[in-house]
């Protein structure tokens, strides 16, 4: 019985950090499979056609780039973007501590890990950490919203959770990077499967009549598969993400929000959207935050939330 205590049910985990190292390939060889399907075979030899044909793949080229240059940038910003760690000896202020400390709370509040004090919220709304926890794995304590990521041995602020597609948690530090990535995959495998449309048709009379080369065909008609089903699954990603944001909730927090009358961390939508986004439209389609957005949305810090004042902690 002390064998079957001691042992880990999460220690098999961690071979989803190597599955996580083949998914990074994985992703580049089906964006190299689609850019020589697009690219290469369908639409670049029609640039050198009369008009309208090449004012047409013009287009499509232009804007076939522009979105994969926004997706790998995305992506590779949630791949090596910090989701949030906990500072070292982190505890909840003390509500006397509260009284003289403004909302923006700093990571150097630290000290005793057994404090697991639960404050109000102050007048601007922001939660003092309120309910928090202590990681027995970390030796530490866990903000509001913090979660601990068995695959990466550590506690997420504000956890999501954690993605083997880019071998990472997601993040208060890194979801606006995620759901970016997430939007721009989608429009790009949809522009890649109308695009391909007509050749994955023409494929079987060509395929018929040997026509085309043997690997064109090959990659024409993978290419169009693949993004055909990735843009399938990607839509109910979207739209689920896109309810999370709206509401100010997290893929771990769906239950606890089901049992609650009202969620406490829902402000609205626009404000619910700012929590992930930053409040510079500019910056709303890219994976950046701008200075003045870190320095004033605690939350994208990921310790301290803004709360309804009509919910009682």
């Amino acid at each position: 019985m002390d064998c079957c205590r001691s042992a880990n049910p999460f220690r098999l985990c961690s071979a989803l950090r190597v599955l996580g190292s083949f998914m990074v390939f994985l992703v580049l060889a089906i964006v190299t499979l689609s850019y020589y399907a697009v690219v290469v075979v369908a639409w670049g030899p029609r640039l050198s056609h009369g008009f309208p044909v090449s004012v047409l793949a013009s287009v499509i080229i232009v804007v076939f780039h522009l979105l994969l240059a926004l997706l790998i940038w995305s992506y590779f910003m949630v791949v090596f973007h910090d989701p949030g760690a906990v500072p070292a000896n982190w505890r909840p202020l003390l509500d006397e501590e509260s009284l003289e400390r403004t909302a923006s709370a700093t990571l150097s509040d630290y000290i005793a890990p057994e404090t697991r004090a639960s404050t109000s919220s102050t007048p601007e709304g922001i939660e003092r950490r309120p309910n928090t926890g202590y990681c027995a794995r970390c030796q530490n304590g866990k903000p509001p919203r913090c979660h601990h990521c068995s695959v990466c041995q550590r506690c997420v602020l504000k956890m999501d959770h954690h993605c083997v597609w880019v071998v990472n948690c997601v993040g208060a530090r890194n979801y606006k990077f995620f759901l970016l990535f997430l939007i721009y995959t989608f429009l790009e495998t949809i522009l890649d499967t109308f695009v391909l449309l007509p050749n994955f048709v023409k494929f079987f009379g060509d395929a018929r009549k040997h026509s085309s080369s043997p690997g064109n065909l090959a990659v024409t008609f993978l290419a169009f598969v693949l993004n055909l089903a990735f843009a399938l699954s990607l839509l109910c990603f979207v739209g689920m993400h896109t309810s999370l944001v709206l509401s100010n909730t997290t893929t771990i927090e769906v239950y606890e929000k089901k049992k609650a009358v009202i969620w406490k961390y829902d402000l609205g939508k626009r404000k619910n959207f700012e929590q992930v986004f930053g409040t510079k439209k500019l910056l709303w389609f890219l994976p950046l935050f701008s200075a003045e957005d870190l320095e004033k949305i605690p939350a994208l810090k990921g310790l301290d939330f803004p709360t309804r004042s009509d919910v009682e902690l």
